[in-house]
């Protein structure tokens, strides 16, 4: 497991959290940290991921255990994507004090939901989450279940009551997608552009060429 040692102060480019939890949707997980990487807007991500997403991406991707994790997903080895352990309380992203750009959850189970929709901070990412909402800065959750129970609608109605967007993992069909990859693609696409994040080629309605 690697510790964040980059010196805050010296990027000049985005500093993000993509955090990945124990919900199906490993795929877009992985599409995001690819998005990440490949953008030069973004210097630095921290990369939190919880036991249960582990488990989800072994059993989705077919990838084993917390070790090269970051080279596992991508391919290769990435200079800039700092992965963190879930239950390091006293990492970077812990602190307010600490220059984040805003939070991504991809997915984003019902338990997560539930536990930073009531403050809990039990665990790193609950904990980041919390400091993104206290410092008003964006978190952007990307909820993943159906159906949904009223405990999912309220702690939903919280947390975008304290300030996180909720962004389900729902697929588009109006840019008329080729292949899965394409319907992932355009997801990650529409929840970095809620960062200031546009990614080239995406489709946008009305757009004429």
């Amino acid at each position: 497991m690697q510790s964040s040692s980059a010196n805050v102060a010296e990027i000049g480019g985005k500093n993000l959290t993509l955090a990945i939890t124990g919900a199906s949707g490993a795929l877009f997980a992985r599409h995001m940290l690819l998005a990440l990487e490949a953008d030069a807007r973004v210097s630095h991500v921290n990369l939190v991921v919880s036991p249960s997403a582990l488990r989800v991406l072994a059993e989705e991707s077919g990838l084993n255990g917390a070790n090269d994790l970051i080279q596992k997903l991508l391919g290769t080895t990435s200079s800039k994507i700092i992965q963190l352990a879930h239950q390091d309380i006293g990492a970077s992203i812990a602190s307010g004090s600490y220059p984040s750009d805003g939070m991504i959850i991809l997915p984003c189970s019902m338990g997560t939901l539930g536990g930073i929709a009531h403050g809990l901070a039990q665990n790193l990412i609950e904990r980041a989450a919390d400091v993104c909402l206290k410092e008003r800065r964006p978190l952007i959750l990307c909820v993943r279940e159906t159906p949904l129970n009223l405990i999912h609608i309220r702690n939903m109605a919280s947390a975008t009551e304290a300030g996180a967007t909720i962004f389900p993992v729902i697929p588009t069909f109006y840019n008329h997608p080729q292949s899965i990859d394409d319907i992932v693609a355009n997801y990650v696409a529409r929840v970095l552009q809620h960062l200031g994040l546009r990614q080239p080629n995406t489709f946008t309605w009305g757009a004429t060429s």
